[in-house]
């Protein structure tokens, strides 16, 4: 028997269909992916926080995977089913071996204060300081709302009563976060890693980059616009770009916090009320809009592949 309380990674194999292998969050739609697809690919995140016991009968209920938002516009009207499955299996590998063991991962289901996640942020970079705390990444969503850093203008808030606006000590100007926004705030130490702001920046990018092309999208610099970039060709507008992740960045004593943002499917319209990061010449985009219809979870679970691929062993953002 085996009682977890951490975030984990389970796969469920039903011996009526062998070929079959599903897997799922715990409270996302579960889907089926072929038996021979690699171990990253076979498994999603989800929070298990109660007993299970292996070969115990459980019956699970699957959501239809699709483009549900066109095919179903009536979220009760998705056909679903159950099957029985008679093996568990459960992986306890926790995700602080995204890089070196010593990163806690967290991921809150709930929509989380803007205040209330720079809070937790500033507390855990003086642990890191001042106790030697594990580093700190926090995938969340936001309610609505404008925040604005210390370049922004105010010119640049276009309707000053839509949402609450918060004032942030990050660097950059305008940005809005909300609903289908997956927020990455990573807490770093820069000291233990490399004390170079710069670096830093362009491994955030990287990390956006990297996580985009798990989904076949290319997501791109571009010299004096911060952020990440994709090429409009999806509609036959080589010439636009649009705006998909974004990046602010405060940094305390070699400890960095804030992060980046992807646009998975959020209200664009939002973006509106706002001059995004000072750059009017552009728009935004999400990876929905882009055609890629993928879940939070399986977004998770490429930020963390990509995170260990850029901060982990043998990287410039490496620990030494």
């Amino acid at each position: 028997m085996s009682a977890l309380d951490l975030y984990s990674y389970i796969s469920i194999s039903c011996p009526d269909n062998p070929e079959k292998i599903w897997c799922g969050r715990e409270d996302s739609n579960f889907h089926p992916i072929a038996g021979t697809a690699t171990s990253t690919l076979r498994v999603y995140q989800f929070r298990h926080d109660r007993t299970i016991l292996a070969g115990t009968e459980v019956s699970l209920h699957f959501g239809m995977r699709g483009n549900t938002k066109s095919r179903y516009r009536n979220q009760a009207a998705r056909p679903r089913f159950s099957e029985t499955v008679s093996e568990i299996e459960i992986l306890t590998e926790e995700l602080s071996h995204a890089s070196d063991g010593s990163v806690e991962w967290r991921i809150s289901d709930e929509l989380v204060d803007y205040e209330d996640a720079i809070h937790e942020m500033e507390r855990r970079a003086q642990a890191i300081r001042d106790d030697g705390a594990p580093e700190l990444v926090w995938l969340l969503e936001h309610p609505p709302l404008y925040t604005a850093g210390t370049s922004a203008r105010d010119e640049d808030l276009l309707s000053p009563d839509r949402f609450p606006t918060f004032r942030s000590g990050r660097g950059g100007q305008y940005t809005y976060h909300g609903p289908g926004q997956r927020v990455a705030y990573a807490v770093i130490d820069l000291k233990r890693r490399s004390p170079d702001v710069r670096a830093y920046v362009d491994a955030l990018e990287e990390w956006l980059i990297r996580t985009l092309a798990q989904f076949t999208v290319t997501g791109e610099r571009r010299e004096g616009r911060v952020g990440i970039w994709v090429r409009r060709s999806d509609i036959s507008a080589r010439e636009r770009e649009d705006k998909i992740g974004a990046i602010g960045v405060r940094v305390r004593r070699w400890v960095a916090y804030h992060g980046i943002s992807l646009n998975v499917d959020p209200d664009l319209e939002h973006f509106s009320g706002i001059v995004p990061c000072g750059i009017s010449q552009h728009g935004v985009t999400s990876l929905h809009e882009l055609g890629q219809t993928v879940s939070m979870p399986e977004v998770d679970m490429a930020l963390r592949r990509a995170f260990g691929e850029v901060f982990g062993n043998n990287h410039i953002m490496s620990k030494r």
